[in-house]
């Protein structure tokens, strides 16, 4: 779906606010959808009624848009109840929330199920997606919240608990105890949070773990596994990182496919323990062994160290109780580390950041966070397969600033991981959006241009080559890889496989040593601007020309509306054939007159004219420099360039640079379909950018950057530009 500059900026700057008023951290969560819940709650409670949420309501629309939308025989049977309605006595919590409450039902989100078994297992992390003060009896009001990591943001989801039923069933998620609702109302908050129940149908585990925890997750095949992926499993749970793995089916199944061993393919399953233990069959060796769960609740591994195993009658007592083994159809199981790398095909483990950990002498890390997005037409560039417009990707400047302490081989190096994850499709499934295939690489900065925050342009592309990138591009919400290069300055350029694809990214750099990561270009500046002098000397035969045909047009009174004045440009603009424009419009000779009317009347005299033409004549040397095809327009890929050209020469201003949210406003509000920019565009974007940028810098007397403006003073400046 295209984005609006409106909508989608003033969402932006929102949330760069709220983000400095400390909104979005873990002990201010963001609203979702502006709903408080100690203010409703407290709202409902005064007037002893139960909370109804119209934010999603108990329709089909929140169940879902096709299986289970409007025309789907599954939901005409399914009544939205409240757990009083459906049990006695319900309750929040049973005995502690457990593995064992998370059963699957008939929706296909094994993934997310997968992760809340994960969480369950750190208390800490549990209890802060699902706030423990809740309940059907203690200031009971149908309201309940659950709070979730959204793309760099911790935000609060409010919900009321009626929830799908079919025979007074639940027709989703439930718990092995039939009072007890937290995993069901858990379910229901997430697909709030997507849009729909449906919405949550298909997923990796990691992306729900990322959104339990805000962590980072990286993926092992099997097959390419490291040696010491046991060590690595171990000290992950041991660290509070979530595991979640899988086995890849290689016939794609419209369901999940049961195997003689009771594992099924194309099923999430959480890791819960990794251990070690004497057997007496083994005694001069430990056995590895690693526990998981199916999220179905039920179905179970039946090979070596299954529940009712003969492997389990080799272990003492103590053992037994060490590793808590005990023998139920609960979806739990054991199973050898060896067993374990030959039936399953990927591994993830979330590793968590250092407000996710009880302890951060454990782990810590230091975590670098941009957010961006690819705008067709300007910063879309596709990959390097595309050499003419991967240069216009968003770039971040990422430095390397101290070395691991314990490097290999005496290499002085520094450990990282990149994380680029792409925004809301799971949201837009309903308007058919799809993941893209993304990927990021990463360029050396010469030491030369360290400090250097300026975009690089084409050239350095075409004659350096990346220094590491992502191991392929892929349809999945995030790309995660781990890198270790020599301290330094390097560029991450983060970009869709096909250029054109327009979407949201956050992007983030972990290191367990110190880096930083920011957006080349992110301030908008410039010097201060020197009006262009007046051109001396003999006029030319263009100028004599233009001086009788003003003249002619203007009268006695020498001054022209915006009406005449579009009347002689198009004039001169119809001798220029290499030109590809059908003239000036109305609107574009109005800014013009706006720009350079400096005493007020609404029009142009001879002087005000003359200026004007020689920045016309200036910046149609630079148009046509950049229209290189003889297509009379220049690529939108090229504005940055033409615009950045055009404003150094007549503003006077060689430090000035735009940001690459300004270069996406430009090519969305210039551009046409077909993502080119004919003359008149060109030349009507830099009246309106040196326009505007003149009056900021009249309202900005003492020179900081900012300017404070009344309603009335921003609309008489922003009609008139």
């Amino acid at each position: 779906m295209p984005y609006t500059p409106s909508g989608f900026f003033c969402d932006r700057l929102i949330r760069e606010r709220e983000r400095r008023d400390g909104e979005g951290s873990l002990n201010k969560p963001i609203r979702f959808n502006g709903q408080d819940y100690n203010t409703l709650r407290q709202e409902f409670l005064q007037t002893k009624t139960l909370f109804e949420d119209e934010a999603f309501p108990a329709t089909v629309e929140s169940l879902g848009f096709k299986e289970l939308g409007h025309k789907s025989n599954k939901v005409k049977n399914i009544i939205w109840k409240r757990p009083k309605e459906i049990c006695e006595n319900p309750q929040f919590i049973v005995g502690g929330a457990s593995r064992t409450d998370i059963c699957q039902g008939e929706l296909g989100d094994c993934w997310l199920l997968a992760a809340i078994a994960c969480l369950t297992l750190n208390e800490k992390l549990l209890y802060r997606v699902v706030p423990q003060e809740q309940s059907f009896s203690e200031n009971y009001s149908g309201i309940f919240h659950f709070q979730f990591w959204r793309y760099g943001d911790w935000v609060d989801v409010v919900i009321d608990d009626r929830v799908p039923t079919f025979n007074n069933q639940l027709v989703f998620t439930k718990s092995a105890e039939r009072n007890e609702f937290w995993s069901a109302l858990l379910e229901k908050a997430y697909a709030k949070l997507h849009g729909s129940y449906e919405a949550l149908k298909g997923g990796n585990t990691t992306e729900a773990m990322e959104d339990f925890t805000g962590g980072v997750t990286e993926f092992y095949e099997m097959k390419e596994a490291p040696k010491e992926l046991y060590k690595i499993m171990k000290k992950a749970l041991e660290r509070g990182s979530l595991m979640g793995c899988s086995i890849d089916s290689l016939v794609p199944a419209r369901f999940e496919t049961r195997t003689v061993t009771g594992l099924v393919k194309g099923h999430a399953y959480s890791v819960t323990a990794v251990d070690e233990c004497k057997s007496s069959q083994h005694k001069d060796s430990k056995v590895r062994l690693v526990r998981l769960r199916n999220p179905w609740g039920q179905v179970e591994w039946n090979g070596p160290w299954s529940d009712n195993s003969k492997e389990w009658a080799t272990l003492s007592k103590a053992e037994k109780e060490k590793l808590q083994h005990q023998s139920a159809e609960d979806g739990e199981f054991w199973m050898s580390f060896e067993d374990f790398k030959k039936n399953y095909t990927k591994i993830e483990i979330c590793n968590l950041t250092p407000d996710a950990l009880e302890d951060d002498k454990i782990h810590k890390w230091t975590v670098s966070v941009n957010e961006g997005r690819w705008v067709r037409g300007c910063s879309a560039g596709g990959c390097r397969n595309y050499p003419d417009t991967f240069w216009t990707n968003p770039q971040y400047r990422l430095r390397l600033l101290e070395e691991d302490d314990d490097p290999d081989d005496n290499e002085v190096v520094c450990t990282f991981v990149v994380s680029l994850m792409q925004k809301n499709k799971r949201k837009e499934r309903k308007m058919g959006a799809n993941l893209f295939t993304i990927g990021f690489a990463i360029y050396e900065v010469p030491k030369e241009m360290h400090g250097n925050k300026q975009h690089m342009q084409k050239d350095f592309f075409l004659f350096n080559s990346s220094k590491a990138r992502s191991k392929s591009y892929i349809n999945l919400r995030e790309v995660t890889q781990r890198f270790r290069l020599s301290p330094g300055e390097y560029v991450i350029v983060p970009s869709t496989y096909e250029p054109h694809q327009e979407g949201e990214f956050i992007l983030r750099v972990f290191s367990e040593k110190k880096n930083t990561s920011e957006e080349i270009e992110n301030r908008i500046e410039a010097d201060h601007p020197v009006p262009a002098p007046a051109s001396a000397g003999e006029e030319s035969e263009e100028d004599q020309q233009f001086r009788t045909i003003f003249q002619e047009i203007a009268g006695d009174d020498m001054e022209i509306t915006a009406n005449e004045l579009r009347n002689v440009l198009n004039r001169v603009i119809t001798k220029h054939k290499d030109l590809n424009t059908e003239g000036f419009s109305l609107e574009s000779c109005r800014s013009m007159i706006a720009l350079m009317d400096m005493d007020g009347t609404g029009r142009l005299n001879l002087q005000e004219f003359r200026h004007l033409w020689n920045k016309i004549k200036q910046w149609q040397g630079i148009f046509k420099h950049y229209s290189a095809d003889q297509s009379g327009g220049i690529s939108s890929y090229e504005m940055r360039n033409a615009v950045n050209d055009a404003v150094m020469c007549l503003m006077s201003c060689p430090g000035f640079r735009l940001n690459n949210q300004l270069y996406d406003v430009i090519t969305m509000r210039y551009a046409n379909e077909n993502m080119n920019i004919d003359f008149d565009s060109f030349i009507s974007c830099l009246v309106r950018l040196e326009a505007m940028f003149r009056a900021f810098q009249a309202f900005d007397q003492d020179g900081d950057g900012s300017i404070r403006l009344s309603v009335l003073e921003w609309l008489q400046l922003t009609m008139y530009a």
